[in-house]
């Protein structure tokens, strides 16, 4: 008898929209999870080669958290391409100017690095503020708790 894996059909992937609060959470582990539901791994369908996660849309992206000395110490490099175009900042200086982009970038390392990552990234939504034009699509309110030992 051969065994046969089960792969489930675009058209059986449900797909669901969750709206995650920012507010107060640990940066690493809010990624973390936010990779997780992006993925699929949440759910008995979970396929490695496929998408069959849901969207997330983040709010209050300015609002994350960091422990310790990082928000003085951690640094976020990007490079224009041109010889001596590396330009550094820091946590601080990151979340005054684009705090959706400190949120985009953890989320982004936690995912595959090919193409099926830069598909599931596009699933990823962070605003900051509570509003976001995502009312269409009834997103459920997705309660994560990155603080350990305290419960809301």
């Amino acid at each position: 008898m051969s065994t046969k894996t089960y792969v489930p059909s675009q058209e059986s992937i449900e797909r669901n929209w969750y709206v995650v609060d920012a507010t107060d959470q640990r940066l690493g582990r809010l990624a973390t999870e936010i990779a997780v539901i992006l993925r699929g791994k949440n759910k008995p369908t979970f396929t490695p080669h496929m998408d069959v996660g849901d969207f997330v849309v983040v709010i209050n992206a300015e609002k994350v958290d960091v422990t310790g000395k990082k928000r003085e110490q951690k640094l976020y490099r990007r490079h224009s391409g041109r010889p001596g175009g590396m330009k550094t900042e820091t946590f601080d200086q990151l979340q005054s100017r684009i705090p959706e982009r400190i949120i985009e970038k953890a989320v982004k390392g936690m995912l595959p690095k090919n193409s099926l990552g830069r598909k599931l990234f596009t699933k990823l939504k962070v605003y900051t503020g509570d509003d976001h034009p995502h009312q269409a699509q009834q997103p459920e309110t997705l309660k994560i708790n990155t603080i350990p030992g305290e419960n809301k």
